[in-house]
């Protein structure tokens, strides 16, 4: 094993993806949301891997031979991140059920009383009151809320990663570049780089459940999706402005 190698590629890696992009948004803000976490951080990891071997391998030769097919990359996504950027800021002003239940599903009974009990209690209390009197309808929660569909998430995933320009920048030609400068160490310098993807993405997206508290009210998920609007919607200028 060579082990300076991989630390090699462990460190460039980190440096490569610790930043605030449009597919690390998306995973802070599934693992927020505690939805399809483990997909989502295994999706960017597996697709980092592809990736980073591509770069290795020899492929950014061929890309660099075809250089219009960077451009039609970074058009198609420039325009998927303007769009993913209009649905945020869509939810930032008129949030759903699905936003509503991911806040509410952090906050605890703030009474104590077991879920049972309070069922009981509450429906002693309905049948000892007018029969015109009804029950409150429960607030929304993540079970009951709307969620979005595994394929629909994964869907998004892969075209925040694969239609993001720099990711062959960076990953294909930079990477694979310096990992070629190792001669026989290459492979494990991507295994280096691979490993840390996996530790990034899989760090970020069940790290983020510490967010959980702070993100408890309908309020901190709206200033979050816009948030995550401005910074997709610049991303996506970034893109097509002239270099």
């Amino acid at each position: 094993m060579d082990l300076s190698s991989t630390l090699a590629g462990l460190g460039l890696g980190l440096s490569l993806i610790v930043a605030i992009g449009a597919q690390n948004v998306f995973v802070l803000r599934q693992g927020i949301r505690r939805e399809h976490v483990f997909a989502v951080a295994a999706v960017c990891a597996v697709s980092d891997a592809v990736l980073i071997l591509a770069g290795v391998s020899g492929i950014g030769a061929v890309l660099t031979a075809v250089p219009w097919l960077v451009d039609v990359v970074r058009w198609a996504g420039a325009a998927f991140l303007a769009g993913y950027a209009v649905l945020a800021a869509k939810r930032a002003v008129r949030p759903s059920g699905a936003t509503l239940g991911a806040g509410a599903s952090t906050a605890a009974p703030s009474d104590g009383t077991p879920d049972g009990a309070a069922s009981s209690g509450g429906s002693a209390a309905s049948s000892a009151g007018a029969g015109t009197l009804t029950a409150a309808p429960a607030p929304p929660t993540r079970d009951t809320a709307t969620r979005t569909t595994l394929l629909a998430t994964l869907g998004t995933c892969l075209a925040l990663t694969w239609l993001n320009p720099h990711v062959y920048l960076d990953t294909v030609f930079l990477l694979g570049s310096v990992a070629n400068g190792h001669g026989e160490g290459r492979w494990w310098f991507a295994l280096g780089a691979a490993l840390g993807s996996v530790l990034w993405f899989f760090g970020l997206a069940y790290g983020a459940r510490l967010l959980g508290r702070v993100l408890s009210t309908p309020r901190a998920w709206r200033i979050l999706d816009g948030v995550i609007a401005v910074v997709m919607l610049a991303l996506a200028v970034s893109l097509v402005l002239p270099r």
